[in-house]
């Protein structure tokens, strides 16, 4: 088994840092869904600004609220207005890595969704991966992948 993404909130916005809760990172119902993130999953946060990575539970706020607010310890790695990245992941056995699809959503400084992609890997004819990015208009957007012994 690999552990793999499984879905992915690409450069979402914090909206608010709030030491005194509980823990946790608190989203938006509808980004979560969309990329198939859900409520009590543990999830990877990287910060885009800092560095800082952590790891921490997904909570459910407000529906259409935008929100993403990091709670207790998780609030001391971020700052209002920091960009950052969050993914979650899967266990997959590596002969279905091709089934694995991915969704990843982009946004703007209001946490609106820009860009809604969906990550590939796929076989070639000679049988090395190769992995492909696919906008909601299905363009594929090739992107080399190395593979070990090349």
């Amino acid at each position: 088994m690999r552990k793999l993404v499984a879905g992915k909130l690409h450069g979402i916005y914090v909206t608010e840092a709030n030491l005194n809760y509980h823990g946790s990172i608190t989203l938006d119902p509808d980004h979560c869904e969309e990329a198939g993130i859900l409520p009590m999953e543990f999830v990877e946060i990287w910060n885009k600004n800092s560095g800082a990575r952590i790891s921490t539970y997904v909570i459910l706020g407000e529906r259409g609220s935008r929100c993403c607010v990091l709670n207790g310890a998780a609030a001391r790695t971020c700052q209002v207005g920091d960009q950052i990245i969050i993914c979650n992941s899967s266990y997959l056995d590596e002969s279905r890595l091709t089934s694995l699809k991915p969704k990843v959503l982009t946004f703007d400084r209001d946490n609106h969704v820009t860009e809604r992609l969906t990550y590939s890997v796929e076989l070639d004819a000679e049988g090395r991966y190769t992995f492909g990015i696919r906008n909601q208009a299905d363009t594929r957007l090739p992107i080399p992948l190395l593979v070990s012994g090349e």
